[in-house]
């Protein structure tokens, strides 16, 4: 799978585990930063990882910052992301198969590396149920357009 990873300084170490986790996997993993644990701003980050999965070029996209929850609010800034946080393995289930999900966000400083591993197998394994659900995303797309 094609996936786009980035992070703030924040979640720069965990992001990096996950990233080299991706890529031992067999997944073709772009890496968008940051470099280093060096103050960044995470919003920088979100929009290139958002905008790398609106555009087709990834299938999903995985952001890691202190809470991830700046993250989540600023990917979703970007048309046709649907970015979740994901705390726990159940919730990101959920997030795949009712909101289709296609970026999900991680806390570095709440979320120990081998549960962050979890959520990510989640993530990539669990589909999206479409029927009821699909009509309510799709009201999510047309709140896009309209707001």
């Amino acid at each position: 799978m094609k996936i786009a990873i980035g992070s703030d300084h924040a979640g720069f170490v965990l992001k990096e585990q996950l990233r080299d986790m991706l890529r031992a996997e067999g997944h073709d993993v772009t890496d968008f930063g940051t470099t280093s644990t060096e103050s960044t701003d995470y919003p920088d980050y979100a929009a290139a990882v958002g905008h790398a999965v609106r555009d087709g070029a990834f299938e999903k996209g995985i952001l890691v910052c202190s809470s991830g929850v700046g993250m989540s609010i600023a990917a979703n800034k970007i048309k046709g992301i649907r970015a979740a946080l994901g705390t726990n393995p159940e919730e990101v289930s959920f997030v795949r198969r009712h909101n289709d999900a296609n970026v999900l966000a991680i806390g570095a400083n709440y979320t120990a590396p081998p549960l962050a591993e979890e959520l990510v197998e989640v993530f990539l394994s669990t589909g999206f149920e479409g029927g009821r659900h699909a009509r309510r995303v799709e009201k999510i797309r047309i709140l896009e357009q309209t707001e």
